[in-house]
């Protein structure tokens, strides 16, 4: 794999720590700005929505542009963004620093999964992508943890300080190991939306929106579902999100060699795979040793339905992939608020934090069934197609012989 995927990963990496770090530091966020924890938790809400509205808007202002500049031009506002949020003097200024760096959040995944995607042999593509999404994953094993622990100890701040580093690193990365590659001179923007005309396009992005919704209907809740149903204590919570981090990293990468060999048949079994282990989590989480098991399963299973999905909608929107793709990190974001929310109705209805688990299961077998339709829907087209030349070409009519006359 070339050199530049490593300049992906890098930058991938800080992007997903700035993401994800804040769940971590929220007690000290909302103590610094006199806001409740519900309050400072819209930190995490608004970095959602600058994510799906930026994927979309920012990829389709930039196809046309060499895709180098462009990474490079998101990686600059991302660093913009967290240099805002570390020297935010007001929560307002904090939620403006977080969504400016959400907004080069998706555009950065759907071009960089294009450009991943192009530096390598198509049969290798799936494989590309997930290791760019790799950072994501080691973000969530040693970022996340490692940038609450620093904002706990030193001060919220200097995560971001330090996660504004990291930009500056992946910066350097892109720069000088990404080949120049042009843009699209052909794109316009309504060739661009013409893709998502297809309805294997929108299926892609149901099953992207409904599988990854399963994951996060239950990951969201894991927390007090460990400590006041498992049992363990709150400073173990840390070391859980490292074996579902773990879990995540072994994942996507697995999913992403899968998926070159066989993309549908790998959706099938990590939807399948996830929708199982969510049922078993709600039994599991009441023994320590099974619950520990299942979160690295859980993880593996959840992140290795990443590359096959972005691979599929890339697939499905073929000649125009660089807005669906962004737009399927859109619809990532999607699942991650949908099943949230649907989990956090499941707890207020007083089912019990192990319920969200039953949410996420029901997540997953929707993208399971979603994933059969559009396989389906392949099928006919392909004996469409088949049959089409027959149908173009008839065979002339035999002569007739003289019995017959």
């Amino acid at each position: 794999m070339p050199l530049a995927l490593l300049a992906l990963a890098i930058s991938a990496f800080g992007i997903g720590t700035t993401e994800f770090v804040i769940m971590g530091l929220l007690p000290e966020v909302a103590g610094d700005f006199a806001v409740s924890i519900p309050t400072a938790g819209l930190l995490i809400s608004g970095y959602a929505l600058g994510v799906v509205v930026g994927a979309p808007l920012l990829t389709a202002l930039v196809t046309r542009r060499p895709r180098k500049h462009v990474l490079l031009g998101l990686m600059v506002l991302f660093i913009a963004g967290n240099l805002l949020s570390a020297l935010a003097p007001t929560y307002g200024l904090l939620m403006a620093g977080r969504v400016v760096a959400a907004l080069s959040h998706g555009a950065f995944f759907g071009v960089g999964a294009v450009v991943a995607a192009g530096l390598v042999a198509p049969a290798k593509r799936a494989g590309a992508i997930a290791l760019m999404f790799t950072g994501l994953t080691v973000a969530n094993v040693l970022g996340v943890p490692m940038g609450t622990l620093l904002g706990q100890h030193l001060g919220w701040r200097s995560t971001f300080w330090v996660v504004a580093g990291l930009g500056v690193v992946g910066l350097a990365g892109i720069a000088a190991l990404v080949p120049n590659s042009p843009g699209d001179p052909d794109a316009r923007l309504r060739r661009e939306l013409a893709a998502f005309r297809r309805p294997q396009v929108w299926l892609a992005l149901a099953m992207t929106a409904l599988g990854f919704g399963g994951v996060f209907a239950s990951f969201t809740y894991i927390a007090p579902m460990m400590t006041d149903v498992t049992g363990f204590a709150p400073s173990t919570v840390t070391w859980l999100l490292v074996l579902f981090g773990v879990g995540l990293f072994a994942g996507n990468l697995a999913g992403g060699r899968a998926a070159d060999r066989a993309l549908m048949p790998t959706l099938y079994v990590v939807l399948s795979a996830l929708a199982v282990i969510l049922v078993v989590f709600t039994a599991t989480a009441h023994s320590k040793p099974l619950a520990a098991v299942t979160i690295l399963f859980f993880g593996a299973a959840g992140f290795a339905t990443v590359p096959p999905l972005q691979t599929r909608v890339m697939q499905q929107a073929e000649g125009a992939p660089t807005l669906a793709s962004a737009a399927n990190i859109a619809a990532f974001n999607l699942g991650n608020a949908g099943g949230a929310y649907l989990g956090g109705l499941a707890i207020e209805g007083g089912h019990g934090y192990t319920s969200p688990n039953w949410i996420g299961a029901a997540l997953a077998v929707a993208a399971l069934a979603a994933t059969a339709v559009s396989a389906g829907l392949e099928r006919r087209t392909r004996r469409a197609a088949a049959v089409a030349p027959v149908a173009d070409h008839p065979v002339p009519d035999a002569p007739l012989t003289g019995a017959r006359r």
